[in-house]
């Protein structure tokens, strides 16, 4: 087999044991020192996501050359490893190469993605001195460097020099905004651009869902589903986890329906979404029914359906589930147990619940988060086993929060424990003192022990810190458009067709109550 007949092959392997059996002909016969041919098979390797055998080319090549080095750097930076990415950037330097276009972006990704703002400027001054700051996929992997580390104005300043924009340029500087949580302003910035993609919408639209404003998420991806552009993956996940948060169950299966028309309930990150869409809209029977049907599954699609039945009071067919996931070979993680603690938690059982406590450090080795005892201290304290859930919070590795100390007050008033309720609220309030709710909780178990000192205490230390109660609101979906209101609520743009159909509705109803 001569070198191109050999290069050629490459780029047709199949599996990962050809991949092997070519790079061992490479290696016998001397290939591996044509720079072009050793770059196919160390990409050859990252595309299995095979990191030790892509460091064994690099390791056989007498004098690898810049881009077998940047080929090197795109595969830590594929596997989230910027340090080593930034270190091998290091090796092109001390060699004497001069970097190219490539190898630049691939520095500065890796000083974005372990937020090192130092290493970052250094790699920005080479760039001058490279005569590669007019470069758009240099100046594009800079606005996103600066961004992660939190310097918007300084991306801001790199954008407004480009001379060319791409797509990815505007769609960088929308993540940054992002980033730095001011959605507003990303937004504005996504109206302003020329041109969107996928890759646009699925930006702002998980912006949305990660600041926790998922009205506006599906809203934009109705819109973007109008503008014909098809969503991706990403966008997929994002909107049915905005579905999810809100209770969205008709555009939740739209958004279901889509995905199996367009084939991609093949993809296991979709299908585990759909999975907690339908059951955090209630839909438990639906989730069940898709978590059957798949043909694969791994640790989070059997998580999430743990988490549905947990979550629905069906704490039997949730540890039922755990104990077919075990049988499966399937390892549990923290979320795993989770969820089989909440289980346990949510239908009052003790025993289990204990068990799986102590078998989640002493036989599966996971250290337990505050998550995990929080679950057990809302398990012991529904149970009336007070004392054991104090003992529990004193005994722990880590300092317990707010959610922690509010589980114990809420079983203590549950169970009639004033004291013990009192003292949890004391801690809730050390450690919250902007939770409103807590105040209003102590002021009333005061008020109704006729502890009007007390009591008043409590408003004064409100007042004081000028927390005040937060209204609750509440959302309906309508023709998959989801509406979120406020009480006595005004700002809709529909307000006045609402109250007219309210005092409609009172009028009827008032005969009833006379």
């Amino acid at each position: 087999m001569n070198r191109a007949s050999w290069s050629c092959f490459l780029l047709k392997r199949k599996s990962l044991e050809e991949l092997k059996q070519i790079h061992a002909q490479g290696v016998i016969q001397g290939f591996l020192h044509f720079q072009p041919a050793s770059c196919k098979i160390l990409n050859a390797y990252a595309s299995f996501g095979r990191i030790a055998e892509a460091e064994m080319v690099i390791n056989q090549i007498q004098d690898p050359d810049v881009v077998s080095l940047t080929s090197l750097m795109s595969l830590y930076l594929q596997i989230n490893d910027p340090n080593k990415a930034f270190s091998v950037f290091l090796d092109i330097v001390s060699a004497g190469y001069r970097a190219d276009s490539f190898a630049m972006v691939g520095a500065i990704s890796a000083c974005g993605r372990k937020e090192n703002l130092g290493h970052g400027k250094t790699v920005h001054g080479m760039i001058y001195r490279l005569e590669l700051v007019d470069d758009v996929f240099v100046n594009n992997a800079l606005i996103d460097m600066y961004s992660r580390n939190g310097r918007l104005r300084t991306a801001q300043t790199v954008f407004n020099s480009m001379g060319v924009k791409n797509v990815v340029s505007w769609t960088s500087m929308v993540h940054g905004h992002i980033k730095c949580r001011n959605l507003e302003s990303a937004y504005h910035v996504f109206t302003e651009m020329p041109v969107r993609n996928a890759i646009s919408w699925t930006t702002m639209i998980t912006g949305y869902i990660q600041c926790e404003d998922p009205i506006r998420a599906l809203q934009l991806f109705q819109r973007m589903r109008l503008a014909g552009e098809m969503p991706t993956v990403v966008t997929l996940v994002g909107v049915l986890s905005g579905c999810a948060d809100i209770g969205a169950l008709d555009l939740g299966q739209s958004i279901h329906g889509y995905i199996c028309k367009t084939n991609t309930d093949s993809d296991l990150t979709v299908l585990n979404s759909v999975i907690d869409m339908y059951s955090k809209s209630g839909s438990v029977e639906t989730a069940e029914k898709v978590f059957k049907s798949m043909a694969e599954r791994d640790v989070y699609t059997w998580t999430t359906v743990i988490s549905c039945f947990a979550s629905h009071g069906n704490g039997s067919r949730a540890l039922q589930l755990f104990s077919e996931m075990l049988a499966a070979g399937i390892k549990p993680n923290e979320i795993t147990f989770l969820a089989v603690l909440s289980a346990c938690s949510h239908t009052g059982l003790i025993e289990e619940g204990r068990r799986w406590f102590d078998r989640m450090r002493g036989f599966h080795d996971l250290e337990p988060k505050l998550e995990h005892y929080g679950c057990m201290v809302d398990l012991l304290g529904r149970a009336g086993h007070l004392d054991e859930a104090l003992r529990l919070i004193e005994a722990m590795r880590v300092d317990p929060d707010g959610v922690i100390w509010r589980s114990l007050m809420s079983a203590c008033l549950v169970q009639g424990n004033m004291e013990l309720a009192v003292e949890a609220g004391k801690k809730i309030i050390e450690l919250e003192p902007d939770d409103d709710g807590v105040y209003v909780l102590l002021w009333n178990m005061f008020a109704s022990g006729k502890r009007w000192k007390e009591a008043q205490k409590v408003r004064r230390l409100m007042i004081k810190r000028r927390v005040k109660k937060k209204p609750g609101y509440s959302w309906i979906e309508v023709n998959g458009i989801a509406h979120q209101f406020l009480v006595e609520d005004k700002t809709h743009h529909l307000y006045k067709e609402i109250y007219s159909v309210l005092e409609g509705l009172s009028k009827q109803l008032l005969p009833d109550f006379i």
